[in-house]
């Protein structure tokens, strides 16, 4: 298992920037993508963007494609979630996750979450 902290949540206007962040720590060397989540209330979990530890390949969902940015900083084993240009409905809690084999599946191992809010 890997353990998950994230940080950086907030109250934000709309148009603003926030940055999370994610420290892994435990069994790292199993992981190999990690991905930001989110889930607003009455809605189910989708996932936002990921990034594979080795390669640096990306996705993002296309919601935020242009105003998110993910990154990993391997030596810290941090993984961070830029978020530029916020909308209201970017309003949700953000779940930090580490997946053992794919880039957007089988994630098993889950942060505690960070609120988001955006005000319009």
């Amino acid at each position: 298992q890997v353990q998950l902290v994230e940080s950086g949540g907030g109250l934000v206007q709309a148009g603003g920037s926030l940055r999370l962040s994610c420290a892994a720590s435990g069994r790292t060397v199993m992981t190999y993508a990690m991905g930001w989540f989110r889930q607003a209330p009455g809605r189910t979990r989708e996932i936002v963007a990921a990034i594979t530890w080795g390669a640096g390949t990306t996705y993002y969902t296309d919601s935020v494609k242009g105003r998110f940015s993910i990154s990993r900083e391997r030596a810290k084993n941090t993984v961070y979630l830029q978020m530029d240009s916020l909308k209201p409905e970017d309003t949700a809690v953000y779940y930090c996750a580490a997946s053992p084999r794919g880039l957007v599946s089988e994630y098993d191992s889950w942060g505690q979450g960070t609120q988001v809010t955006v005000s319009s």
